[in-house]
């Protein structure tokens, strides 16, 4: 069996994963084994769809020991320099949001490297406060064509049983330009083709001078999919639909059950 040694990167996907649904981890239990991978020179990375600001919040006392894919990849920071942001074209930008206008059943929120953005005319309080929760740098615009910044990613909410009918329509429709991944419970981003978790790893892995066999990553939703066939070793959470945990190396305890902590214990302590 490889030893701890050999694990210098450990990636997690936050909701359904890393957190309870409450929100909460066990922080003492995480403290005792960030300080042991510090010893052992293995770096934690959080790997997530939602905004950077947001994910460090989550870590309020030690987020800048840690690393960050944020923003399904379109977003890294290796502790609190900045490695990599996408940019996507502004022509692009304005022609997802025709695309959208045609749809107004779909609510969405632009995502840029200084805030997220939602347009007044087009989307509800309600789901405002809903972005709110991921996107902590949040704002209302009249017009999200005149929003300058520099956009990462589309981020929508679709009803749960539309997942799959709305993955297939951008797929076709936005062919070439934006490649639509799904993190479970009706959420969708739009991204750049090939950005999205594993680039983002990979970029952190060619900087550190590592390979992806040192790497241990966890998830439960379709974004992780990527992450979860890059890294040497892989954990799909034991609430994962079956399609993650087809492609995932193993699968470990659900997220209510704290299953990460657990398994890095197990691969860390019991060695």
């Amino acid at each position: 069996m490889k030893t701890d040694q050999e694990i210098k990167l450990v990636a997690v996907d936050v909701d359904g994963t890393f957190v309870r649904s409450d929100y909460t981890y066990d922080v003492d239990r995480f403290k005792v084994l960030l300080e042991y991978m510090k010893a052992i020179d293995c770096h934690f990375v959080v790997a997530s769809g939602n905004q950077y600001y947001q994910l460090r919040s989550l870590f309020p006392d030690y987020h800048e020991e840690l690393s960050f894919v944020a923003e399904n990849g379109a977003f890294v920071k290796d502790k609190m320099e900045l490695v990599y942001n996408a940019n996507i074209d502004q022509t692009i930008v304005h022609d997802i949001i025709d695309f959208c206008d045609q749809y107004p059943e779909i609510q969405y929120v632009l995502c840029g490297v200084n805030s997220a953005y939602v347009e007044r005319a087009k989307i509800s309080p309600a789901f405002f406060d809903e972005m709110a929760i991921y996107y902590p740098r949040i704002q209302w615009v009249d017009d999200l064509k005149a929003v300058k910044d520099q956009i990462l990613k589309f981020g929508f909410r679709v009803n749960v049983e539309d997942t799959e009918k709305y993955l297939q329509l951008f797929s076709e429709k936005l062919a070439g330009k934006l490649v639509p991944t799904g993190s479970g419970y009706g959420y969708i981003d739009l991204i750049l083709p090939g950005c999205h978790k594993a680039s983002g790893i990979q970029r952190l892995v060619e900087r550190w001078g590592l390979t992806a066999a040192q790497c241990v990553a966890f998830g439960d939703g379709g974004n992780d999919i990527e992450m979860l066939q890059y890294c040497g070793r892989s954990y799909a959470m034991e609430n994962a639909p079956d399609e993650v945990k087809a492609v995932a190396k193993a699968t470990c305890p659900s997220n209510e059950e704290q299953g990460v902590l657990t398994t890095l214990e197990k691969l860390f302590f019991e060695n």
